[in-house]
């Protein structure tokens, strides 16, 4: 049988990168999917790509009411809810001096406020049992140059998988984390390098990590399948770090 089969499922950021990959994978194993997303290419993109089977909803994820709707249309759409990947976020990466309030809000919001909401409006929501799954970064761990924001809000973010396994756990809902390490996803598009260094920084990245190469989106795929399956039933408020070694090198 497939490893999610009849699984109701949301992933948030489900149009791109890693939360696209994972919803494929979802699929593939048996589950119903819902995906979010804010680029209305790229909800069309994701729709037409999944299927009609597929609801794709737009979802600002730094939005607390969004959340709130989103987990009222879940509940509309599935009655409860088996699984939920917590992928959408941004990542920023500026010297201090760049930092403004507002930039700085805008992140934590995405990265932080809005997942924590989310999982508060879907309390009702949860199956007993119900897997929650929330992408961090290696960042949380490593002190990289111009990652302070980004790296605080995930770090958040980790820790929120530990915490809330404790308050949740009794209500059959477990939390865990995937923290990838480099991916070669759009959201290094939206880091701001101009194309005329961007083959450099990536050869300069790559050189961090021992494996030799970014990650793939289907690699990080894996371990939230994983994660949000029930062969990992005794997982939780746990961490898989799928990096290539890089956390290795400190």
């Amino acid at each position: 049988m497939a490893r999610l089969q009849g699984k109701r499922t949301l992933i948030t950021g489900g149009t791109t990168g890693i939360g696209l990959e994972t919803a494929r994978q979802f699929i593939a194993e048996g589950a119903r999917v819902i995906v979010t997303g804010v680029n209305p290419d790229s909800i069309r993109k994701a729709q037409t790509e999944l299927g009609p089977d597929v609801l794709v909803l737009f979802a600002d994820s730094a939005s607390v009411a969004a959340q709130q709707q989103l987990a009222q249309d879940v509940q509309a759409h599935y009655g409860q809810l088996d699984i939920a990947f917590i992928n959408a976020g941004v990542s920023v990466w500026q010297a201090i001096e760049a930092w403004t309030e507002d930039m700085f809000d805008r992140s934590f919001d995405t990265n932080v406020k809005g997942p924590y909401f989310l999982i508060q409006a879907l309390l009702p929501v949860f199956a007993n049992p119900a897997s929650v799954v929330l992408n961090a970064s290696i960042n949380a761990h490593v002190g990289a140059a111009h990652s302070s924001i980004y790296a605080a809000t995930k770090a958040a973010l980790l820790n929120m998988s530990k915490t809330l396994s404790g308050e949740l756990l009794g209500r059959g809902i477990r939390i865990n984390a995937v923290s990838p390490g480099p991916v070669n996803t759009p959201l290094y598009d939206k880091l701001g390098i101009p194309d005329i260094y961007r083959e450099q920084v990536n050869k300069d990245i790559a050189a961090t990590i021992p494996f030799g190469r970014f990650g793939t989106p289907e690699e990080v795929a894996k371990a939230v399948l994983y994660l949000a399956s029930d062969e990992s039933r005794w997982t939780v408020g746990s961490e898989i770090i799928v990096d290539g070694g890089r956390t290795l090198n400190g």
